[in-house]
């Protein structure tokens, strides 16, 4: 039985509780926070010890492993404790405030054979690994770009902008699905009432193969929008994530080239080509529920998560290349290989 912990207890926390305690072979056995008022919503919680301080979960040798839910300014302090003291960790996204942090945790976490799992949960959605095999049988045929669109109406962030807030769930889908390398991105955004926290921000990612992607993240929406499109030489594919069902649609639909007799422009014809759209169905099984099994299996076994330090890593430093070139005016910045 592997015994666990669950540090914070707000918006996410609860979420982990929920899904680590029905994880088969998982005994939750802490449950930490700072704020006293939280912790007493779990005091009919039976079988675990409330603490305010996380170092009590540290010091217990029977603790194997800690899910940490906490403000990401805090994540490199208590995930480094944490892998020190001998605990495997999964980690709330984004991984940590720049890649240096990352890189410590990764060689820490190697040192001492433990798991340090990054909490990225649309990669354990069924939609987006169905995706991932679509994109990966060839399907869609060469990838030629990625968009995503992610805005809403709230909630603004005190200590982060609505990049650090929602670009990781499409800079980490992105990073899962789309076979090939980031190597250079653009950034645009804007604060809108004062201060140094954009609440809207475009950014373009450049691939090595070529590819180009597109992410846009806003705060100030009046509607809320969660939508991918992949598109391929083949096929294209749209990734709903609001519709209730059909939440994935591929689309038989393109262009051919030609080229023709003619010199000039109009030496090559564009042919479009539409076809039929399919639905495919997707595994209903929640994604937190997923993630919570698959660590449990990677700690069992030794496996690597899908959703591991150096994927965490490289999700942070493509954040950290989007604010510089914000901070640059749309600089484009290059991607270090050790980086990603």
């Amino acid at each position: 039985m592997l015994k666990t912990a669950v540090i914070g207890l707000g918006y996410w926390g609860p979420n982990l509780v929920r899904n680590l305690s029905k994880t088969k072979g998982v005994e939750v056995k802490y449950l930490c926070d700072l704020s006293q008022a939280n912790l007493d919503n779990w005091k009919s919680f039976h079988g675990a010890t409330l603490t305010t301080d996380y170092r009590d979960i540290l010091s217990d040798p029977s603790i194997d492993a800690v899910a940490i839910a906490t403000p990401v300014s805090t994540h490199f302090r208590l995930a480094s404790d944490a892998l020190n003291a001998g605990k495997h960790v999964l980690l709330e996204k984004p991984m940590a405030l720049n890649v240096n942090e990352c890189a410590e945790l990764i060689r820490i976490a190697e040192d001492k054979k433990l798991v340090l799992q990054v909490d990225h949960t649309y990669l354990y959605t069924g939609a987006v690994r169905r995706i991932k095999e679509i994109v990966s049988s060839g399907e869609l045929g060469d990838v030629l770009y990625f968009d995503s669109v992610r805005v809403n109406l709230g909630l603004f962030q005190h200590d982060v902008n609505v990049v650090w807030d929602l670009a990781p769930h499409d800079l980490s889908i992105m990073d899962y699905v789309i076979p090939h390398r980031c190597i250079a991105v653009s950034g645009s955004g804007i604060s809108n009432f004062g201060g140094d926290l954009e609440n809207i921000a475009f950014a373009t990612l450049y691939f090595d193969s070529g590819v180009i992607a597109h992410i846009n993240v806003n705060w100030l929406s009046p509607v809320k929008i969660r939508r991918i499109i992949i598109g391929g030489t083949k096929k294209m594919i749209v990734f709903n994530d609001l519709e209730p069902s059909d939440k994935l649609k591929i689309y038989d639909k393109g262009v051919d080239l030609k080229n023709s007799d003619m010199d000039g422009i109009y030496s090559t014809l564009v042919k479009y080509r539409t076809g039929d759209m399919l639905a495919p169905n997707v595994d209903g099984t929640e994604a937190l529920k997923y993630e919570c099994n698959h660590f449990a299996e990677c700690i069992r076994t030794g496996a690597r998560p899908i959703t591991d330090g150096e994927m965490g890593m490289r999700v942070v430093a493509l954040i950290a290349a989007i604010n510089e070139s914000i901070a640059n005016d749309g600089k484009k910045i290059e991607i270090g290989v050790a980086a990603i």
